[in-house]
Formats: C-alpha cells, structure tokens, sequence
C-alpha cells in the first residue's frame, strides 16, 4: 500500500488491470470487407465468386486472345489457301526442270517423225511428215495435261500442271492455250526456228515471272506448272 491510495498493480497503464485479458464481450473491431490485414482488389482487378480474375481475363475460365495471336482460319504467317506462290496451291517448279521435261517430249513425240523424215528422200513426203509430226506433239500435250495434268516428260521428273485459279479441272481449250506456241511447226520450212524463238520468249518470261508463269500460261488463264514430289 502506498501513500495516497494508489496501487501499481491496479491499472498500470490507465488501462486494463495488470495481469487480465481484455474484455471479450465488449465491442470488437469491425470486420468488413475481408479480415484484418486483407486490401482490397487493386486496379484492374476483377472479384467473381470470391475469385480474383487477372489481365483483364474473361468471365468461365476463358482467357482472351493476346496481341499478336493468329485468329481462327488463318495459319501462322498470315498465309490463307495454297502454297507459297502458286494461285493453286505447291511450289512453282523451276525453269530448269521444265525445260528438261519439255525436251524429253519432244523426243518421244517427234522421235518417229525425225527417223521417217530421215528415210524419204521426197521433200513433199517430208514435208507431210513434218506437219503430222507437229499436229502430233500439240495433240499429245493437250490429251495428256486434259485427263492426267502432266505429260511423260513432267511425270518423270515430278511436274504437274495446274489449272488457272478458281477453276476446278485443266479444260481442253486451256490446254490448247498454253501449248498454242506449237502450231507454228505447221508452217513449212520455218515453223522449227518460229517455235525455237516462241520457246525462248517463254524461257525469259518464266525466269522473270515471281511465280514462275509463261506468257502462255498467262495467255491461257494463269495456269501454274508446279512440283509435285
């Protein structure tokens, strides 16, 4: 007991008495929005069903499409339909290759006529022979890219020729088109050098062309000679 009545151990503090827990059914802390030491959503943050959704996520689990993503219908380069350069679709097939394929039809198709042309000593003969031989060779072109898209010479070395672009099936008449070039063995005497020079224009226009056209693919539609193994 001290002077005046005071005791130390009864409300050091001016608070509760030393020694004794505060009172627990007095008024308590509120408690809203969340437990003590919780803080609320920041910005840009979404609270469904006692969720939190993050970067601006869609409601059910489903995120949205990032910046930069391919959509629906397109691949990865932006790219829709066909192949690289062909209206229809596959590789353009180089110049050399179609070169090849083109001589290698020519002699099975004219390899006959030469030796007959050979062996009749009568320029009228040779010269009927001449023009069955190129009548032929533009047969033999059309009938083959009609019903099998390539010829024995483009079947050889992996080439196929394709229609103009939207068109389902290489009609007759577009075969004839492209190979039109060919008729001018049917003039006599001068039909060989008129087809040579007719050959090198169409050499030059496909080694300009990006997508490695002819002007008689290009006369015939747009047709496209690509690779098919």
């Amino acid at each position: 007991m001290t002077s005046g009545g005071y005791d130390p151990n009864q409300n050091p503090q001016g608070g509760q008495p030393y020694g004794q827990p505060y009172p627990q059914g007095g008024q308590q802390y509120p408690q809203q929005g969340g437990q003590y030491g919780q803080q609320p959503p920041q910005y840009g943050q979404q609270q469904y069903g006692g969720q939190q959704q993050y970067g601006g996520q869609q409601q059910y689990g489903q995120p949205q499409q990032q910046y930069g993503q391919p959509q629906y219908g397109q691949d990865q380069y932006g790219q829709q339909g066909g192949g690289y350069g062909a209206p229809g679709g596959g590789v353009p097939a180089d110049l050399g290759t179609r070169i090849g394929a083109r001589i290698i039809d020519g002699l099975i198709v004219n390899i006959v006529f030469i030796i007959l042309a050979q062996v009749v000593n009568s320029f009228v003969l040779q010269i009927a022979i001449s023009f069955v031989g190129a009548l032929a060779l533009l047969g033999y072109f059309v009938a083959l890219e009609v019903t099998q898209g390539q010829t024995l010479g483009k079947k050889i070395l992996g080439l196929k020729v394709l229609p103009p672009s939207g068109a389902a099936t290489l009609t007759p008449e577009v075969s004839f088109k492209r190979n039109a070039f060919l008729a001018a063995n049917l003039i006599p005497c001068v039909g060989g050098f008129v087809t040579l020079g007719l050959m090198i224009y169409i050499i030059i226009t496909i080694s300009q062309d990006p997508n490695k056209q002819g002007w008689h693919d290009k006369f015939a539609g747009g047709t496209q000679v690509v690779k098919v193994s």
